[in-house]
Formats: structure tokens, sequence, C-alpha cells
């Protein structure tokens, strides 16, 4: 089976090797390509130089399991039944990785799974899988694998993904395509760097968002109530105790720098390993013939309105990085401004290897804008739900919400029911909601309307139908 792809010479191009690297938490205002001003990312960066860089892409549930159960099924999460946390991944549902290998190509899994583990929820689909548990470590980190089998590798866990990886790749069948899904743990809490970057950003400050100092003036109070501000950082996350007599302003300025300076040391190791991958695929001669994807499962407050962590569906949040290079098909330094999802990659890669998606895939090909072309019926809205009302350790209630082009409209469902809305030209920093405000009524009521129809488009149930509210465009 080929793919349908032409390569510049006019020839069918051969099925695709796929290289999946994905982070866990790398927002895309923390990589030099989407403009950070805090650091620089010099090998993800040749992924968006050498390939496509997607500048709208988001997340269906902005926190981790449910975001990896939307990339492997193409799937909602109240679909694949990965709403929480606590809702373990069945991985006897249809998924890509399965799917491509039932049509021949080979599959590895390396890195953090984080959808449970044992029977049915161990990883399937895959030629060979080892897999961190749960959230797993960052030094010497223990690895699961089939059978059950544990091994405990001595290393950084970063390093060593890469490492397994690059065996795997090196030691797989060359006359059949691969599909390599390379899954890190970094950046995620603790932010334990490795020792080769444990002085990284000592000779100075990093820059401070604009929004640390948020007051949460204007907004609904779930922002108010959350529990991941600077304050809520834990010794263990600080690596120390706060130095005594400091001022309010001077304690919250020492804990972003602790907090940011190691998030951004785990980002150092993630980028040194994107650069081992390029340079191992030229060495093997297979750069033309891989799509080479980097992405992260969610979006990360980096101090944005004073919080870490994620899980609101405010942008810097709701927004992953997605850098797609596939010298056959993608212009290099091309860029997309169409929304896009993380429930669109299963399809994506599915298109790209020639092999017909299952139902209930809910996603779009991505291959059209891979291709330098949108489709004239492309979506200009998304449709988002969080579904951990209350979660003990954050603080942040259940929320469902839709983003389009130009605003986004926040439901906050669970009594008190509350809404936000933000005027995203007019505001990008998310720092007033426009709920109440007479002026806007109009694009209320209509985005209202957007949210149940989308609602209804992927199957959703909606929240105020389960509290006995009708639904309809008023409040």
């Amino acid at each position: 089976m080929t793919s349908a792809g032409i390569d510049s010479g006019g020839a069918r191009s051969p099925r695709p090797n796929i290289v999946f690297m994905m982070a866990d938490d790398h927002a895309s205002h923390a990589i030099g390509s989407y403009g950070s001003a805090i650091n620089e990312t010099p090998a993800i960066d040749r992924l968006a130089r050498e390939g496509m860089r997607f500048d709208a892409c988001f997340c269906t549930n902005a926190i981790c399991s449910p975001s990896r159960a939307a990339i492997l099924t193409g799937t909602y999460n109240h679909v694949n039944g990965v709403t929480t946390l606590d809702t373990h991944f069945d991985a006897r549902q249809p998924t890509f990785p399965g799917m491509l290998r039932d049509a021949g190509y080979q599959t590895a899994l390396i890195g953090k799974w984080h959808l449970g583990h044992g029977g049915i929820h161990d990883p399937t689909g895959f030629d060979y899988w080892t897999v961190l548990p749960d959230q797993g470590e960052y030094h010497d980190p223990m690895f699961l694998e089939a059978g059950g089998r544990t091994v405990v590798r001595e290393g950084y866990a970063t390093d060593l993904i890469t490492d397994l990886a690059l065996d795997w790749i090196k030691a797989r069948d060359p006359g059949r395509p691969f599909l390599a899904m390379i899954q890190h743990k970094a950046p995620h809490r603790s932010w334990e760097p490795a020792a080769r970057h444990a002085t990284l950003f000592d000779d100075g400050e990093i820059p401070e968002p604009a929004t640390l100092r948020d007051d949460y003036v204007g907004r609904a109070t779930p922002a108010v109530e959350a529990r991941m501000r600077m304050r809520d950082l834990s010794e263990e996350d600080l690596k120390g105790l706060v130095p005594p007599g400091l001022t309010e302003d001077e304690d919250l300025r020492w804990r972003y720098q602790r907090f940011i300076k190691d998030y951004l040391r785990c980002v150092a190791a993630l980028d040194e390993s994107v650069g081992r991958v390029l340079d191992f695929l030229d060495q093997m001669t297979l750069a033309a013939d891989t799509v080479v994807v980097y992405t992260s499962d969610q979006g990360f407050f980096l101090g944005d309105h004073g919080w870490y962590d994620k899980r609101f569906m405010y942008e810097e949040s709701l927004r992953m990085p997605l850098l797609v290079r596939y010298p056959r098909e993608v212009q290099a330094g091309s860029t997309s401004d169409a929304i896009v999802l993380n429930v669109d990659f299963a399809q994506t890669f599915l298109d790209l290897a020639g092999v017909e998606p299952t139902r209930p895939m809910q996603g779009r090909s991505l291959r059209p804008l891979l291709n330098g072309e949108r489709p004239a019926d492309w979506r200009t809205s998304m449709y988002y739900r969080y579904w951990m009302h209350l979660d003990p350790s954050h603080g942040v209630r259940a929320h469902r919400g839709v983003r389009t082009t130009r605003h986004k409209l926040v439901h906050y469902y669970d009594p008190p029911q509350e809404w936000e809305l933000f005027d995203l030209q007019e505001d990008p920093f998310e720092m007033r909601s426009l709920d109440g405000d007479r002026a806007h009524a109009a694009a209320f009521a209509e985005l209202r309307v957007a949210l149940d129809r989308l609602s209804d488009e992927v199957g959703d149930i909606s929240p105020t139908a389960d509290l006995g509210t009708p639904r309809d465009a008023s409040r």
C-alpha cells in the first residue's frame, strides 16, 4: 500500500516513516520559533525552518491523560473515555498506531504513556514499547515493558528515552516504514534538570510575563479560586525554602525565577534530544522520507496570570506547539493559522500513510494544510471541555467553551454557573471578561449557540442538560 503523495519530481512517494516527538507541558511561548522571550530552542526551531509551524493548534481538554487519549484515537474524551487523570485508557479501542501496524508499519512507543497500565490499559498496537509508570522519574527512572517486566535504567529520563528510540530505529527492518513515538516526561513538574544544565540561566534573570501580577479583577470566580499561583509552589518544586524577610512582591519574583529556570533547564535537554533525532535521521539518510512532528500534550502557564500548570481554557494552557517537517510535501519555513486540534493528529498520520481512518475518529487530516491549501469548509471554531471539577490539588472548576478566530466563550457549568467572554483581538492576554457587557450581548448570544452546536456535533452531553437547565442562547 502506498500513499497518494507525489514528490517534487512527479513520482509517487513511498509511505513515509513517522517520528512523533511529544513533550509534557511544553508551552509554545517557551519555543524560540514561537517568539519566546525567555529561552532559545535551536533544534526545535530547525523543524520550523525546515517544515511548517502551526500557530493555532489547540487541545480539547488541557490535562495530560485526556490529551494523550485524544491524540491516539482521534476522538474527544467523552468518546475515548479518558475525561480526567483518574479515568484510564481502554487500549482495546482503535488507535492510529494499531492501524498503522495492521497496514505493515513497524511501531514503537518509548517514554511517557500516562494512561494507566496493566491488562487493558497497557499500550497496544506497538511492536515494541517501554514506558514510564504514571509520571515517572527524571533520574534513574523505572520503565515498564510488555509482559509486566520492569527495568530501572541509570541516567536522565530525556536522554534515556532518546537513546532507546534511536536504538530501536537503528535495529528496525529497513524494508518497511516505521512509526516511532518518542514521548518525554519533561518539562513536567517537578522540573528536575540534567546535571549538565544545573546552573544554566544562573547568570541573569528570566523576563517576567506581563500578567504575572494578575489580580483576576473582571474574571469569573474560578480564576480567583484556582490554587496554582506562584505562592502555591512547594518547597520540593522550588528546591528550597523562600528566603526570610522578603516583601510580598520580592517573594513572588523569587518564586518565579526558581520555577521558570528549572522549567527551562528541562526544556534545554528536550531541545538537545530533538537535535539528536534530526542528526540521526540525516546520518541514516532517512530525513527525506520521514515525517517529523514536535508537539506537547497541551500548553502551560509560565507565570502567566500568576500561575503554573494548565487546565483552564486560557490561551497559554489551550495552545499546543505543533511543528511538522516532511520534505516531500511540506514547504520549508511555512506557517498555518488554521484552527487545528489534537484530535486531528491520528487522521493526519493515517492519511500520510495511505490508511483509511475508522469510526469513530472525529478529527480531520491536516494534510491539505501541510500542502499549503486550506479547504473552504475548514473549521473556524473549536470545542473544549475540562471535566475535573474542583480537583483538590489545583482547585480548577469544570468548564467547557468555544474559541473562534477572534472570540472565546467559557462556561463554568457547575453551580454557581459563570461565564467568561473574551475578545482575543482587543484583549489577547484575556484580562477582562466581557460577560454582562451589553455592548457584547450579540457576540455572547452567537457564541452560546455555537457552543451547543459544537457540543452536538461531537456528541458530547450538555452539562447544562445534566443540571436540568434548558439549552438555549439566553442566560
